[in-house]
């Protein structure tokens, strides 16, 4: 199947909602191309795994507590690099964000290391518009372990680089601080990404070179990629669709379960213009929201896009599986400020013997 054949799939920005009203399911597909082994980063990644499982030895039997207590930390704001940076910022624009932050998201997406914002964004807003088709990067009709980390083992699919060309880049363009990055990423990541959280360590809190390279540099990245994978893989096949059971995206619970803002799969698919990438309420309340919220009170974070309960309602309603929660009275997910606000008329009145 070559370029020119592919449809786009899904949804991408807030107006693509309005087009896009169709099932989906029939349009995956993958041509069954071979796939063209890349060796280089094939062994890199084998190595890397190797030794983060050796910083997985140290960090339970030499690390020293602070490490061990740096080293969730170190993680979490990893993966607020990509999901608050790279994702909701510059791929979706959910957000606006001033210079000061702008400069901590490329900083934590630079110590991320997933690649330059740019490039980063490009491949996601190609996934979204031709998601499960070989136009997608990590298209998963070709499996979870492709979708997972063997897309980064291959050569790209025609298609992914066709798309990719065609896709609006624009806004990252005339962005100087995201062109800054790419333009010297090869000087910054290095430093950022593993230089400094080996030699941080060592000065700080006297670590050993041997725990700080193994567990806060090797380790940390290793285990930063592969949540971030998951959301590729697992949460494309794995899960609930409550918001729209015709497209493969999935609410992947272990996903939710880390609490770092990207486990409700199906409903950023559905809604992709969300800053919060989940909904309202107990479904919201995730590191990298929390993160964005922070600033937003700062004022360095501004114009935060959401959905309203009322479309969200609607959506489940018309294209969702069942599995959402039931709106209404009772219902476990209801929270108690809302309760309490809620306005109760023509109460039954309660006299003696009744």
């Amino acid at each position: 199947m070559t370029a020119t054949t592919v449809n786009a799939t899904g949804v991408l920005f807030e107006a693509d909602a309005e087009a896009l009203d169709q099932d989906v399911s029939q349009k995956k597909y993958t041509d069954g191309r071979k796939l063209q082994l890349v060796w280089r980063n094939i062994v890199l990644f084998a190595l890397v795994h190797l030794f983060s499982l050796y910083g997985v030895w140290l960090l339970f039997t030499e690390a020293t507590w602070t490490t061990f207590l740096a080293f969730p930390v170190s993680v979490a704001f990893s993966i607020v690099g990509i999901s608050g940076g790279a994702h909701r910022l510059y791929a979706h624009r959910t957000f606006k964000a001033k210079v000061p932050l702008q400069l901590i998201l490329l900083f934590l997406d630079t110590f991320a290391f997933q690649d330059a914002v740019y490039y980063w964004a490009r491949d996601h807003r190609v996934h979204h518009k031709y998601t499960e088709t070989d136009a997608d990067p990590y298209n998963s009709e070709r499996g979870w372990f492709f979708s997972h980390i063997g897309w980064l083992c291959v050569r790209k699919h025609p298609d992914v680089v066709a798309k990719g060309k065609e896709i609006d880049l624009s806004d990252l363009k005339q962005d100087r601080l995201v062109m800054f990055q790419k333009k010297y990423f090869l000087v910054l990541m290095p430093l950022i990404c593993f230089v400094m959280p080996t030699v941080l360590p060592m000065y700080c809190w006297g670590e050993s070179l041997k725990v700080s390279w193994h567990v806060l540099a090797l380790l940390r990245w290793c285990l930063n990629l592969n949540i971030i994978w998951l959301v590729n893989s697992s949460a494309h096949m794995f899960g609930m669709r409550p918001y729209d059971k015709k497209i493969s995206p999935t609410d992947e619970r272990f996903l939710m379960f880390l609490r770092m803002g990207e486990g409700y799969h199906n409903y950023h698919h559905v809604f992709p213009w969300d800053y919060k990438s989940a909904e309202l309420g107990p479904y919201s309340r995730d590191f990298t929201t929390r993160f964005i919220n922070f600033f937003a009170w700062l004022g360095w974070a501004y114009d935060l896009k959401s959905v309203s309960p009322d479309m969200v309602r609607r959506r489940v309603l018309r294209t969702g599986d069942g599995s959402h929660p039931v709106w209404g009275w009772g219902d476990k997910d209801l929270q108690k400020e809302d309760v309490v606000d809620s306005t109760i008329t023509h109460q039954r009145k309660i006299t003696a013997g009744s």
